[in-house]
């Protein structure tokens, strides 16, 4: 009884809150389609090229939180994030009726490699698979059921009041004062083990990582005041997240096109 109350309690939470998540804001988005770029094949490329034009996978990347402004896609927001509590795995919790990020990503691959599409056309599923990869890899995307993907946590950061969600979609990025390819040419050094180790992990794994991460990521002394401490200690999971994110969007698009 106690185990179904919980998951029903975690159902909830997917039906009757309205999230507003945006992993990695604009610049953070634009760093993982960049480095993914770098590491596509040439032949992926061509077929890219074909599908969504002259765009960058760097400029679409950011196109399923623009057009979150149309609510004819109020559909899409439950796949921009999964609840997975500490307590519980994926698999206890299940996939909630409208979808998350987990099942969306599978679906959109076998969609891609199919060609047999359940929302619009080949252009609007790529454009989504390039936004989730960046989602599922933002550690908050991975909530923990209690506080909205840190959008509830509320701290000062630098002295200014905002969200820990906020934190890690675009101030530690925005703080370094580059621009999105400055940041992807600084952190785009992975070796061939990380890549090969990075792109051999399924989806589900990628989401345990994100929930892995969130005791760091939530390691905020009582005061809720953090600023250049808490940047030297989460920078480098920062920029390990987006690199992982697009050396494996990267591998799925070489996978699918290459």
């Amino acid at each position: 009884m106690d185990f179904m109350l919980r998951r029903l309690n975690v159902t909830l939470v997917f039906l009757f809150v309205a999230i507003k998540l945006v992993a990695w804001g604009n610049t953070g988005h634009r760093i993982v389609g960049l480095i993914a770029e770098q590491h596509v094949t040439q032949k992926a490329k061509r077929h890219i090229e074909k599908i969504i034009g002259p765009e960058s996978l760097a400029e679409v990347s950011t196109y399923m939180d623009f057009i979150r402004s149309d609510r004819q896609y109020d559909y899409m927001n439950p796949w921009h994030y999964a609840t997975i509590p500490e307590d519980m795995t994926y698999e206890e919790v299940g996939t909630p009726d409208n979808g998350d990020v987990i099942a969306t990503l599978k679906r959109l691959i076998s969609e891609l490699e199919t060609k047999q599409f359940a929302f619009q056309d080949e252009a609007f599923a790529l454009k989504c698979l390039i936004h989730l990869v960046g989602d599922i890899h933002q550690p908050l995307h991975v909530g923990n059921g209690i506080d909205k993907g840190g959008n509830e946590f509320e701290l000062k950061y630098f002295g200014k009041t905002m969200n820990l969600h906020r934190v890690w979609d675009s101030e530690m990025i925005d703080g370094q004062q580059y621009s999105y390819s400055e940041y992807a040419n600084w952190i785009n050094h992975p070796s061939g083990d990380q890549i090969k180790e990075w792109q051999g992990a399924d989806i589900l794994n990628w989401a345990k990582e994100s929930k892995g991460y969130r005791a760091q990521v939530y390691e905020i002394p009582e005061s809720r005041r953090i600023g250049y401490e808490y940047n030297y200690k989460n920078l480098d999971l920062l920029n390990l997240r987006l690199l992982q994110a697009g050396v494996r969007l990267a591998g799925i698009l070489n996978q699918i096109y290459g």
